[in-house]
């Protein structure tokens, strides 16, 4: 089963490398590694405790309009159904527009065996976008071409993905924005995205746990690839309850001459904050990088000594 994946996930990268690069895109967000709940719902097929991840992120600072992001995503897993459930929520501004994507996340688990599961999860929702021509500042105001309509569009939006998940090995497909697929790529709605990823993980060395992969990104003939290494430093207590994590730190390259700096600090076993910083090399530098601010929060759904799950699986 794992050599399958493995061959699958193959293709896919070759696919979808296979596109056409460029230089800048916005294709997600740089602490995604952390919560891949907005762009694949299978993600939040993880037992043992509700989870609640928010973050915030600035994009190239010192520039008018530049993007804003605010998300928030909670879900929670089912025993009994092998089923998660969860929302999420992320408003984009940019410039005078104002875009709202709500959905509702469903993923359905399958054990093969203890320690490999197939997730398949579907999310649906709305898509609308505002435009508030308003607070445009005109040099002439009285200029009769000008039109300072507010305007509003609306999409159904939905959303599939799988993922493999082993004990050290998480494999994902997904594909989101899908009534995009029927409709016009214009300026105002999105378009379909298509992710494929692999992360490696090990939690059970004593001092740290290892968080590596690649995932690529694909819109239409805008294709984006980034690998990263994460490591969470911990400190051994000697207790049943295991090593106390106490803070993270990593580093996504990016296919387009960009670097991100991730870090984290554990506030309680069940809380964590963390600051992401973007670095952008390439010739079309834009403002002064990119910031990000995350905050997560779990609660144990059910009340045990050592459930045995670390974070961000």
């Amino acid at each position: 089963m794992i050599r399958n994946a493995q061959l699958i996930c193959l293709v896919a990268f070759l696919w979808m490398g296979s596109q056409k690069l460029f230089a800048q895109t916005d294709i997600g967000e740089s602490s995604h590694w952390y919560n891949r709940g907005n762009y694949n719902p299978a993600s939040i097929a993880r037992p043992g405790y509700l989870y609640i991840f928010s973050n915030y992120r600035r994009q190239w600072v010192g520039i008018d309009g530049a993007p804003t992001v605010y998300n928030l995503n909670a879900s929670g897993y089912v025993d009994e159904y092998n089923s998660a459930f969860g929302i999420a929520l992320t408003k984009d501004e940019v410039g005078l527009t104002s875009a709202l994507n709500p959905t509702f996340q469903y993923a359905y688990r399958v054990m093969f065996r203890e320690d490999l599961n197939l997730a398949m999860g579907l999310s649906a929702g709305i898509y609308s976008r505002e435009i508030n021509a308003t607070a445009y500042e005109a040099e002439v105001i009285t200029d009769p071409v000008l039109d300072y309509t507010t305007e509003k569009f609306f999409s159904p939006d939905a959303s599939v993905g799988f993922e493999l998940q082993s004990k050290h090995f998480l494999y994902g497909l997904s594909t989101t924005h899908l009534f995009a697929l029927w409709k016009e790529d214009d300026e105002f709605l999105i378009t379909n995205h298509r992710y494929a990823y692999f992360i490696y993980r090990n939690s059970e060395l004593e001092l740290y746990n290892l968080t590596a992969g690649v995932q690529v990104a694909n819109r239409r003939n805008l294709t984006l690839v980034q690998a990263t290494a994460i490591l969470r430093i911990k400190k051994p207590t000697g207790l049943i309850k295991g090593p106390t994590e106490l803070f993270d730190i990593g580093v996504t390259a990016y296919s387009e001459k960009q670097l991100t700096l991730l870090t984290g600090i554990n506030i309680t076993r069940n809380m964590r904050v963390g600051y992401t910083y973007d670095f952008n090399f390439g010739a079309n530098k834009i403002g002064n990088g990119s910031h990000e601010i995350v905050f997560e929060y779990r609660i144990p759904l059910r009340i045990i000594r050592d459930n045995g799950y670390p974070w961000y699986d």
